[in-house]
């Protein structure tokens, strides 16, 4: 088939400061000063209005550490709220939140390198071979090296390819799954009973929540051979060392918390957590989008992953930021647009976000936008976001043009360098949030990223042994590290497998938690379920990668199974109309024999040409707040000829 001929959507690179004079006004050039001093003068006059909670920050899952400790600084004393939070929510809030609740701790407990020394290998919700290419790199030199890889995905993805096994379940039903494979593992005596007894509680209630999870009932729920989910269940339990991974096709759901308890519960039951090899690993998809929530970009937490509850940890940062911190928790990023539709939340201050385009339901993110009295947007690009500003601020892009640190999904701490000069008049982000702070009365100067990295060091446990001289020695380091001599462990959690009590510490609990289906359900109107997720080819929103050509794009398309094609006479290549409960587009069709019936599959990557967060639904986990952007129900319709 002739490749489809696509224009390349080219994002403005923001090289001087942006200024609205009226509401619905265009956009113009302005000086520095008065960008700044109008961005300023919006975010005082609504404070002084409608009290501090009236503001948030999205801060940058892309930007360095440093950028976002100050942001968040920015946000608790410059503003006095807590309401600070970024795309993290979109994706591994649900990953955070589980793995906070069983062990203290809101990181992956291993190493890149230790899934080339491990004997089974699950990807579960997990396409990485096109999300992380990266770490498949690992899992590929795992397999070389003997590993078992298991694939458990709704989609027979270029991934599942490599896999031993493949566990095809239909979308939403991850726990019921979870379930068969522990009552499997208990009912063929393959418990670590030393390590459960040891180191968890509420093995008894778990084991009766599964008990009615058998494999012929799994199998009728999730459409799994019960043959299948008993070979994983073996093969995962008997393994000296194994290593679970995860994406979002296990947080992008109403209840992404829930889904990842259910995994790490597996964990728990056969002792796979705590030693090299073997572990649990959330796929962070942003460079720094696990350094972000680190340095306390989000509403719960201080930097240093500390509670904001914990009146000790409030102390030693009011102390060392003259300030007072609410004590309590602010507002997650559902939480915001929920307060924009309501009228609570009058100001935002987005840096390098693109909520207009992210964000599930997007026609109405758009609107609630749209409603807010000040939007301040911090970026590269004239993203849709940005265009819908008040003020716009030319920011240095933190991968080329910006000293500092990131954290990578294995907790690696790393250091970035500016490599090339910004364009224009472009500032760096932790400057013009200095300046944004000085016209708001307080008078912070940074002698370099450096500077900040030492504040944050001297405030977090974690972090204090990480000087920068010591991580471009050591080429990064895994936090926590609070230790300027030893080196620390690749992996979490080994205090779970201590004789002594008190140097295990806490025992990780068991996640009871239920089965509950998707909530868009499908039905004769919208009989086909939508699934979305990434291509090798593209990055998010494609404002950095629309622009750029690859010889594997090819757009967006709606992909179905060969049958689905059949059954509404449709061919690769052909428009249809895409239309769930929310909204309607135009999408070419693609055929994927990796596609089961009733089953569809679409990306984020191209808004500009099809908007496929108009379909998804905005069901929102209640503990992480993530929205269910893997199971929409849609149906398709032929074209009319000439239309």
């Amino acid at each position: 088939m002739k490749k489809r001929e696509r224009t390349k959507q080219n994002y403005t690179r923001l090289t001087h400061p942006l200024v609205r004079d009226t509401k619905n006004g265009p956009l113009h050039r302005a000086s520095w000063e008065e960008a700044l001093d109008r961005a300023a003068d919006g975010f005082r006059r609504t404070r002084q209005e409608h009290g501090p909670d009236s503001f948030a920050m999205l801060s940058c899952a892309r930007a360095t550490n440093e950028m976002n400790y100050v942001a968040q600084k920015f946000t608790r004393v410059v503003m006095g709220t807590n309401n600070v939070d970024s795309c993290n929510r979109t994706c591994h809030a649900p990953s955070v939140a589980g793995l906070s609740a069983a062990f203290g701790s809101g990181g992956g407990t291993s190493s890149y390198a230790e899934v080339e020394h491990t004997d089974v290998i699950v990807m579960w919700g997990s396409n990485a071979r096109f999300a992380h290419p990266i770490f498949f790199q690992h899992v590929l030199r795992g397999i070389h090296n003997g590993a078992r890889m298991y694939a458990v995905d709704p989609r027979r993805t270029s991934t599942a390819a490599w896999a031993e096994s493949w566990l095809g379940l239909d979308v939403g039903t991850d726990i019921p799954l979870a379930h068969a494979v522990g009552r499997e593992i208990i009912h063929a005596g393959l418990v670590n009973r030393a390590f459960v007894e040891r180191a968890t509680t509420g093995f008894e209630e778990y084991a009766a929540l599964v008990e009615p999870w058998t494999l012929t009932a799994a199998q009728k729920v999730t459409g799994v051979p019960a043959a299948a989910i008993r070979e994983l269940a073996h093969a995962y339990a008997r393994a000296e060392r194994a290593q679970l991974c995860w994406t979002l096709g296990i947080t992008e759901h109403h209840n992404g918390t829930d889904n990842v308890r259910a995994l790490i519960n597996l964990a728990l039951l056969t002792g796979h957590v705590g030693r090299y090899g073997s572990g649990v690993q959330p796929l962070r998809g942003q460079n720094n989008v696990q350094g972000g929530g680190d340095m306390g970009a989000i509403p719960n937490r201080l930097p240093g992953f500390q509670d904001i509850l914990d009146p000790a940890h409030r102390a030693k940062f009011e102390t060392a930021w003259d300030t007072a911190i609410q004590p309590r928790y602010g507002m997650t990023l559902t939480d915001m647009f929920e307060a924009m539709e309501e009228g609570g939340l009058r100001a935002v201050y987005c840096i390098g976000e693109n909520p207009a385009q992210s964000e599930a339901d997007s026609e109405q993110a758009i609107r609630r936008l749209a409603a807010l009295d000040h939007l301040v947007v911090q970026d590269i690009f004239l993203t849709r976001t940005a265009e819908m500003a008040d003020v716009v601020l030319p920011a240095t892009a933190a991968w080329a043009e910006t000293d500092g640190t990131t954290t990578n999904s294995e907790r690696r701490v790393q250091r970035v360098r500016a490599a090339v000069t910004a364009p224009g008049e472009a500032r760096e982000d932790i400057d013009i949030l200095c300046d944004m702070a000085h016209r708001l009365g307080h008078d912070w100067k940074f002698d370099g990223a450096e500077a900040v990295w030492n504040e944050l060091r001297a405030l977090s446990p974690d972090h204090f042994g990480m000087t920068y001289e010591r991580l471009e020695e050591h080429q990064g380091l895994h936090w926590p590290c609070a230790d300027l001599e030893r080196l620390p462990s690749s992996f979490l959690h080994g205090r779970l497998w201590e004789a002594d009590p008190a140097a295990r510490g806490r025992p990780a609990p068991f996640g009871l938690v239920e089965h509950d289906p998707p909530v868009d359900l499908t039905d004769e109107r919208y009989p086909i379920r939508l699934t979305t997720g990434r291509r090798l080819d593209s990055y998010n929103t494609g404002v950095q990668s629309g622009s750029f050509a690859s010889p594997l794009r090819r757009g967006e398309y709606v992909e179905l199974c060969p049958e689905d094609a059949e059954r509404y006479g449709v061919v690769v290549g052909e428009r249809v109309k895409v239309t769930s409960r929310r909204g309607s587009v135009v999408a070419p069709v693609w055929v994927d024999t990796g596609l089961r019936p009733g089953l569809a599959f679409m990306t984020m990557h191209f808004p500009d040409e099809v908007d496929t967060n108009q379909l998804t639904i905005e069901a929102n986990c209640p503990i992480a707040g993530t929205a269910e952007f893997k199971a929409s129900a849609i149906r398709i319709e032929k074209l009319r000829v000439g239309s």
